[in-house]
């Protein structure tokens, strides 16, 4: 059996790369506050700085330096968790590695931006009727699919081979 651990690692890095890269577009390119209409009254790519967690939770904190070192140091746990049992665990190509490698990519990226900048720069706006979806990233997209994943691989009906049959 082939060992899958460098490409879960190398997908844990494109994400990390695709979310410097366009995090980088974003603050050389978009003013912060300002947006670029994509398609108007649904998505648009904006620029905002974000001191809290995935889609902006925590934003309102009462201590924002504490909610930015909680955040800060579970994210870095995370990240060493998924290391782990990626090494650990990873020789195989599961639904459940590559959501961990999603994560662990999306993970690493807003941590980055924590510790950098203070806050992470969130780029993505999507609107559906009515509901505005908070601001997110590639980062956060990363975690959350990996997250869906991880969640639908768990569901699935597991696969038994069928019983020897006694001769």
């Amino acid at each position: 059996m082939k060992d899958r651990r460098p490409w879960l690692l190398a997908l844990s890095a494109v994400i990390l790369l695709l979310d410097r890269l366009t995090k980088l577009w974003i603050v050389r390119h978009v003013p912060e506050g300002r947006a670029i209409v994509v398609i108007r009254h649904v998505f648009r790519i904006t620029h905002v700085l974000n001191p809290g967690a995935a889609f902006s939770m925590f934003t309102d904190s009462p201590r924002p330096s504490l909610t930015h070192w909680i955040l800060t140091v579970f994210s870095l746990i995370a990240a060493a968790v998924i290391v782990f049992v990626i090494v650990r665990f990873g020789r195989r190509l599961t639904p459940t590695m590559v959501a961990l490698a999603l994560i662990l990519g999306g993970t690493i990226g807003n941590v980055w931006d924590r510790l950098r900048f203070g806050m992470v720069t969130d780029f993505l706006e999507v609107h559906i009727v009515h509901y505005h979806w908070p601001d997110f990233n590639v980062a956060d997209s990363a975690i959350v699919i990996g997250g869906i994943l991880l969640v639908l691989d768990a569901l699935r009906t597991p696969h038994h081979d069928p019983p020897a049959r006694a001769s």
